[in-house]
């Protein structure tokens, strides 16, 4: 059931959203080193991750972030009336813990601001959690904007 945008202001500080899990396999790995270009040792090759101090293979910090869309889009509810979503950034972002190929991750996403940009586009601030299954600290943590029109 899709959000009234004049509710919005109401929910500010609450958990609006929580994604599913999703795999992280070296599969996904190796193509998002192709995609991207970026095939350092450690994303690819079980020993250079070891040499490096991880338990094997580890995913590229910005794969998890762009897995944040799939999230968002999983998880986070319509708001009423809404045409479309436009990625306007991020104000603070680190990557925690590296995600290791084989972890799943999943994100949460805290309503932390709603701004007015006109009277036919809202820019919403959402505090993202990406959480990875069976590890005590996040993967990453994101301020992102997002604009949605009306």
């Amino acid at each position: 059931m899709p959000l009234e945008a004049d509710r919005l202001a109401a929910a500010v500080g609450t958990e609006i959203g929580c994604s599913r899990w999703i795999d992280i396999g070296q599969e996904r790995i190796n193509h998002f080193a192709n995609v991207t270009e970026d095939w350092q040792a450690i994303h690819l090759d079980e020993k250079a991750g070891k040499q490096a101090g991880f338990d094997g293979p580890v995913a590229h910090g910005f794969l998890i972030l762009s897995m944040m869309s799939a999230m968002a889009y999983d998880a986070l509810p319509q708001i009423e009336g809404q045409k479309t979503s436009i990625n306007y950034g991020f104000d603070k972002l680190r990557f925690i813990t590296p995600v290791l190929a084989g972890d799943a991750v999943r994100a949460r996403f805290l309503l932390d601001a709603v701004e007015a940009r006109d009277a036919h586009a809202l820019m919403l601030c959402l505090a993202v959690t990406v959480e990875i299954k069976d590890r005590p600290k996040p993967a990453l943590s994101a301020l992102w904007r997002i604009i949605y029109t009306f």
